[in-house]
């Protein structure tokens, strides 16, 4: 009798879990593998779903994207089997979202994309599904800042996501530690009041490093520290670090330096007179290995560009008549300078560094901006090239034919390859190698200045952000997903 009553109990709690298991599905939205009913997404009101991805082609290789340069810090992608032959107007857009200001670029860990922008006078912290653009989470604090240039009023500094935690670095100052899960906030700090830090030139625009237990921040506080570190799980702070320069817009990258652990921090903002450099911090106790003062004799200038590190070299470069330096990182904790150039002076997009020849963007303005590549081994320049065409669009109801190039782009090398996005909105695939520059592919995405936030690739998708106004369309600024994946 206990037996066949147990029996029946059993079945019947059986029957009645997956009856609410449907429930929750059906009613619900999207769940993760693993994900809890909370952490359901559900539909974005500014997202439209045009159509889903393609499949992963068997044995790609594919990743996070977890912060500003990519989980290498290095503007390198490990993703293999893209798309490399686009129909006409480019790769599928699966999704798009009507977004704020700012030039952040997105974040993503699994299926988890994390974006911050600005939304009239706050600044959004949106957890959207990576493959959809459906929404987890968001979260809102205030903000006030008007950029002194009249440029965007919104964020500059990519999120970082670490685990199950999410930071973000606000153009004001505000840093805040999540749970990517939920969006609640574990701990919070306004660097800019607790260092006294007065506003730079464009507001906050390094993105934090996560180093270990540590998240390292560049303040860049007039008296100091110019660099700080966080215990990464409860906020305490762990060290200062630096006393002379302003912050900058490079972020910091790691490195390991003959053996050792060493943060590398390209310093320089707003500051009279104009100081900054490169500094090399032992993340152990915030101990300055060395300074090596580089930065321009102009005042509106900035060091923008992240370091890049090939084994026991590194180059920092910066525009504004700057030029670029090679340093030699010596086992006693110091730096020689092996080669300075004025050749090559990168604005703000990262250099790429492969078989010790140097790819990027030199130049500011339209009368100077190229492709080049520099020649570690041999310091010097081993060409330098204007990517130019014409093509026809439409203005007052007439076709047009004009001119482009690339501007003020952004490189990322993927698949063997490089993605290279131009700041009118063009995508191209290119082959780059120290013989020159060949294009493969080509496609005008949008017509709209300043897209100058670097591109991310994960898991075979392309997100892009269009910072102005689409001239062609009408349409305002979006966060883009397209689909980059190959198909055998």
């Amino acid at each position: 009798m206990g037996y066949r009553w147990f029996v029946k109990r059993t079945c019947r709690r059986t029957a009645l879990f997956i009856i609410a298991c449907i429930v929750i599905s059906a009613v619900g939205g999207r769940v993760g593998a693993g994900d809890s009913p909370a952490q359901q997404t559900k539909h974005h009101p500014d997202v439209t779903l045009h159509r889903a991805p393609k499949p992963l082609p068997p044995g790609a290789r594919t990743g996070d994207w977890p912060c500003f340069l990519g989980p290498s810090h290095d503007g390198v992608s490990r993703e293999t089997k893209l798309l490399k032959n686009w129909p006409t107007g480019g790769p599928t857009l699966v999704w798009e979202m009507k977004r704020g200001e700012g030039y952040a670029a997105p974040s993503i860990a699994g299926d988890r994309l994390v974006y911050l922008h600005r939304v009239g006078d706050v600044e959004r912290i949106e957890c959207l599904h990576a493959e959809s653009g459906e929404r987890y989470w968001s979260r809102d604090y205030p903000t006030s800042y008007r950029d002194r240039y009249g440029f965007n009023n919104g964020p500059r500094a990519s999120p970082v996501l670490d685990g199950d935690r999410c930071y973000v670095h606000g153009v004001e100052g505000r840093l805040l530690c999540l749970d990517l899960q939920t969006g609640e906030e574990i701990w919070q700090h306004n660097t800019s009041r607790m260092f006294d830090v007065p506003a730079n030139f464009f507001g906050v625009g390094s993105t934090p490093l996560v180093d270990g237990g540590l998240l390292i921040v560049q303040v860049g506080a007039p008296a100091g520290p110019c660099v700080v570190a966080f215990d990464k799980r409860d906020g305490t702070l762990a060290w200062k670090a630096g006393n002379e320069w302003a912050a900058s817009y490079a972020s910091p990258v790691p490195a390991v330096v003959h053996g050792k652990r060493r943060i590398l921090v390209f310093a320089g903002g707003d500051s009279r007179p104009p100081t900054g450099g490169l500094m090399a911090i032992d993340p152990s106790d915030g101990r300055v290995d060395f300074r090596y003062p580089f930065r321009s004799r102009t005042y509106e200038s900035v060091n923008a560009s992240s370091p890049v590190i090939a084994g026991d070299l590194v180059l920092i470069s910066s525009s504004y008549q700057t030029g670029a330096a090679l340093l030699k990182l010596s086992s006693e904790s110091g730096c020689e300078k092996v080669w300075q150039t004025d050749d090559f002076g990168a604005h703000f997009a990262t250099p790429i560094c492969k078989d010790g020849f140097l790819y990027g963007v030199t130049g500011m303005n339209a009368s100077d901006l190229a492709l080049a590549c520099l020649d570690l081994e041999n310091r010097r320049l081993a060409w330098r090239h204007v990517p130019e065409w014409e093509e026809s669009v439409e203005r007052d109801g007439a076709a047009q034919t004009m001119s482009f190039s690339t501007g003020l782009a952004s490189l990322l090398a993927i698949d063997g390859q490089y993605l290279l996005l131009g700041d009118d909105g063009h995508l191209l695939w290119v082959d780059l190698s120290p013989k020159g520059y060949r294009e493969l592919a080509r496609a005008r995405l949008f017509r709209a200045p300043e897209t100058w936030t670097a591109p991310v690739v994960s898991r075979g998708l392309l997100y892009i952000c269009q910072n102005r106004p689409d001239s062609s369309s009408g349409a305002g600024p979006r966060l883009l997903c397209y689909d980059l994946r190959g198909d055998k």
